[in-house]
């Protein structure tokens, strides 16, 4: 039960996939959620396809109702002799501390709480050198500052509630992908 968290570019989908993998762990992307809601036909996916065909952000509520119900699904599974995943990891949310706030008051209510927020740092040059060579056509140097800078100011007081909870644990996501997993690995003993 551990959340990851990361500048844009630092490697945290393609680590928190292998860490997922490697562990036993339900890997809980709050964008596949959604979009998994979505092509299910949920109700929760029709509300969640309705707000984004508004062309809106999908409202913290409503993700934290996914993330209940796939945490739900999972130990009913258990209960039922399902020898499926032992944990999950949550990737992609919370983005800002009342999102943490919520996320926290429903893990303590599912009795699921976090043990660990791994936080991927990387120097901003080297954030800049993989987000430029990905060619993506929307990451050029202007745009990739300025979601810095969006992700700085939004991220500071998430790093500060788990720093403050003794939940935070830094990671240098420099370096190969097998040298930053073994780095996580480490953490996770």
């Amino acid at each position: 039960m551990l959340f990851r968290s990361g500048p844009p570019g630092a490697g945290k989908g393609t680590q928190a996939q292998q860490l997922a993998q490697g562990q036993g762990l339900l890997h809980l992307s709050t964008g596949d959620l959604l979009r998994a809601e979505v092509a299910a036909g949920t109700a929760l996916g029709q509300e969640a396809a309705a707000v984004m065909a508004r062309g809106e952000l999908v409202s913290d509520g409503l993700v934290l109702a996914i993330v209940r119900s796939r945490l739900e699904q999972q130990a009913a599974d258990r209960q039922q002799g399902d020898s499926g995943t032992s944990g999950w990891l949550l990737d992609g949310f919370p983005r800002n501390r009342a999102q943490a706030e919520a996320l926290e008051a429903l893990l303590a209510e599912l009795g699921q709480p976090i043990e660990l927020v791994v936080l991927m740092e990387l120097d901003d040059d080297l954030l800049m050198q993989r987000l430029l060579g990905r060619g993506r056509a929307d990451d050029n140097a202007e745009v990739i500052r300025h979601r810095l800078t969006v992700y700085r100011d939004q991220t500071a007081p998430l790093i500060a509630y788990y720093r403050e909870r003794g939940l935070l644990a830094s990671v240098d996501a420099q370096g190969s992908i097998e040298a930053i997993a073994a780095r996580i690995q480490t953490l996770l003993g």
